[in-house]
């Protein structure tokens, strides 16, 4: 479940915008396998490319990409992070 209602599915995250995972929803078996891959709570990762009709999606996180299925990216939870870059007032 969510953390807090900021929280939204890293599917909801804009390309190229990094987000923080925050917890991963998924049986037991499934989960312990994103884990080993290095998808963690606290991880940053960003969406890089998403298929024309949706599925699959390709993440960058760790220095590495990998392509994960929307029915397993629905199941990662994000906080979207704002950047701010150097000499912006915002």
């Amino acid at each position: 479940m969510p953390i807090n209602g900021e929280d939204s599915s890293l599917t909801e995250l804009p390309i190229g915008k990094i987000g923080i995972i925050t917890s991963i929803l998924n049986e037991k078996k499934a989960r312990n396998r994103l884990f080993e891959m290095g998808l963690i709570p606290g991880t940053k990762i960003a969406v890089v490319r998403i298929a024309p009709l949706g599925d699959p999606l390709q993440v960058y996180f760790r220095g590495y990409s990998l392509i994960l299925r929307h029915s397993e990216a629905s199941l990662i939870y994000v906080l979207e992070k704002y950047i701010r870059k150097k000499g912006c007032d915002n």
